[in-house]
């Protein structure tokens, strides 16, 4: 009979484009039981961020480099001519990187993943060259989460492996978040008798365009979003305060211009309006509930005390209305058949801006709206049940905290890897340390030309003209200001200074490489933020689609 590994079991759970403010222990009113009980019996991060791309954060999060070393310096379909074919920006992990599933499998473990991978289509990229023991993966950014494998934005199927092998047709009851969830379960049972701990990747696409959940799931929020989109963000910051998410004086950033007050739509609009945030919620919703699932059966096989579960989401929330469609919707795609198979409906930038509340802006900007999450720790070693931590924290420290838990040196195993970036959360998980960066400590970003530093309380922030900005840079005090209204580089430019001194560094140690044709360069300002009614009636072709 095999001896039982002491080393914990690790779940790692990924929401793609959920909002920071969409879960409940998060001060949101959807109803998310299953990661609220993990909440309450876990750690909640609410300084916690990634970057505002999908491949990005993902490129970090198993690899633990910077994503301008990993190859994803800038998203697929992003790449500038200056930028395309160089080092760090391949479009898939490179032989510059290993992954956390590689050295945990080396370490002993069993690794598995299920859902979005998004960081390389070919062979050599795919999850099992990357070392994971079995996969279900969607290589693709997105699509359908039904059987028909089809996507909004290009003629060709959506490409999926299962265990290493080219998937060319799904079941014909195949849901995404179920799916994904099912192999998950599956894959740890078959192999759990051998006495060998697991790392489970549960990647979801959910709450990625188009919106999708099964029918008998589109009618529950049904009604819950007539007060509309400017009363549900202030009674969401409400909560938040009320929660200790946020701090009781944090003022909200105002709806962004171009967007109309929801008293200012008609009552038509409205009714729209409110369908697209109730298929939303039916969708997280629906996801929150196989979370659920996995959970119960850790519980059954009594597993659930030995496995660490971390939950985060991949970036802000998206602002898109309804996907490409090649500029001509579907006839089908109504109200009616929102939600369901063949629909390529997106809930807008209004509602979008209730997901970041209370930040400024949505995915794709490196504003707080863009790049924080949330993030749940539960499970062994993790002593602080139920509390709230805003210490900051990089999506770059889940692979040194993986790393500590299963007892595997976080130095690099070749010389000629790039360097882990981020910080162990093991200090922080067990009580009584409160950080784990020093205030002289420093995180930059850079992407789409956008660029961030942050030190402490202080976040230096440049955004270009097309996102909003001048290319100047900005300095806020997050602590005070999270939703960085005020710049106060005027007042301190000595510390703006200083980090923008520490962004170079950071440019020149990543091999960050600038360029002007980035999407931003594309869509004014102006167009993205306003859209069709605020994105509140017709479909439209959005001209900016970070992935």
């Amino acid at each position: 009979m095999p001896v039982p590994d002491p080393r914990p079991n690790i779940l790692l759970i990924v929401a793609d484009d959920m909002g920071y403010s969409d879960l409940g222990s998060y001060g949101g009113e959807i109803e998310t039981p299953s990661l609220d009980a993990l909440a309450a019996r876990g750690l909640r991060a609410t300084d916690f961020t990634v970057t505002p791309g999908c491949s990005p954060t993902r490129a970090i999060l198993l690899t633990g480099a910077d994503n301008h070393l990993a190859g994803f310096g800038n998203a697929v379909g992003f790449m500038g001519p200056r930028q395309r074919g160089k080092p760090g920006y391949e479009g898939h992990l490179n032989d510059r990187v290993t992954t956390v599933a590689s050295r945990l499998r080396d370490a002993g473990y069993h690794t598995y993943m299920a859902g979005k991978w998004h960081l390389g289509g070919r062979p050599a990229q795919w999850p099992a060259a990357r070392g994971l023991e079995r996969d279900f993966a969607l290589l693709d950014g997105s699509g359908s989460h039904f059987s028909d494998m089809s996507h909004p934005d290009h003629e060709r199927p959506i490409r999926f492996t299962l265990n290493g092998r080219r998937l060319d047709e799904l079941p014909v009851n195949h849901f995404s978040s179920a799916a994904y969830t099912d192999f998950i379960i599956r894959s740890i049972e078959e192999q759990r008798g051998d006495g060998r701990p697991f790392l489970a990747l549960l990647s979801f696409q959910a709450v990625h365009r188009p919106l999708a959940a099964p029918d008998d799931w589109l009618e529950r929020y049904r009604g819950w979003y007539a007060m509309g989109y400017d009363s549900l963000r202030a009674q969401r910051l409400a909560r938040m305060k009320e929660m200790g998410v946020v701090g009781k004086d944090v003022i909200a950033s105002p709806r962004l211009p171009g967007l109309p007050a929801w008293e200012d739509l008609t009552q038509q609009e409205k009714n729209l309006a409110a369908r697209k945030m109730e298929v939303y919620a039916a969708m997280l919703a629906n996801m929150d509930f196989h979370i659920g699932r996995v959970i119960e059966y850790l519980e059954m096989v009594d597993e659930l005390d030995d496995t660490l579960v971390i939950f985060l989401s991949d970036n802000g929330a998206e602002f898109v209305e309804f996907a490409d469609r090649r500029e001509n919707p579907s006839s089908s795609d109504v109200p009616e058949s929102w939600g369901r198979k063949g629909s390529a409906v997106a809930y807008g930038p209004a509602w979008a801006q209730v997901g970041s509340t209370p930040f400024r802006m949505f995915k794709g900007y490196l504003t707080e709206g863009g790049i924080r999450s949330p993030l749940i720790v539960a499970g062994p070693g993790v002593a602080r049940e139920g509390e709230v931590s805003d210490a900051t924290l990089h999506v770059s420290d889940i692979v040194p905290t993986l790393l500590d838990v299963a007892g595997v040196p976080s130095k690099e195993p070749s010389r000629n890897l790039a360097p882990l970036e981020g910080k162990s959360l093991v200090p922080l998980l067990v009580a009584g340390t409160e950080e784990v960066r020093t205030n002289q400590e420093w995180i930059a970003w850079e992407l789409f030309g956008n660029r961030a530093v942050r030190q402490g309380k202080w976040k230096a922030l440049s955004l270009v003209a097309g996102a909003g900005g001048s290319g100047e840079w900005q300095l806020f005090d997050l602590r005070e200001d999270p939703a960085e209204m005020r710049d106060l580089s005027g007042e301190n430019p000595g510390k703006r200074d200083e980090l923008a001194a520490l962004w170079d560094e950071y440019a020149r140690t990543n091999g960050v490489i600038l360029t002007g044709d980035g999407p931003f360069a594309r869509a004014p300002f102006s167009e993205l933020r306003a859209g069709s009614r605020g994105g509140m009636s017709s479909p439209v072709r959005p001209r900016f689609r970070p992935r």
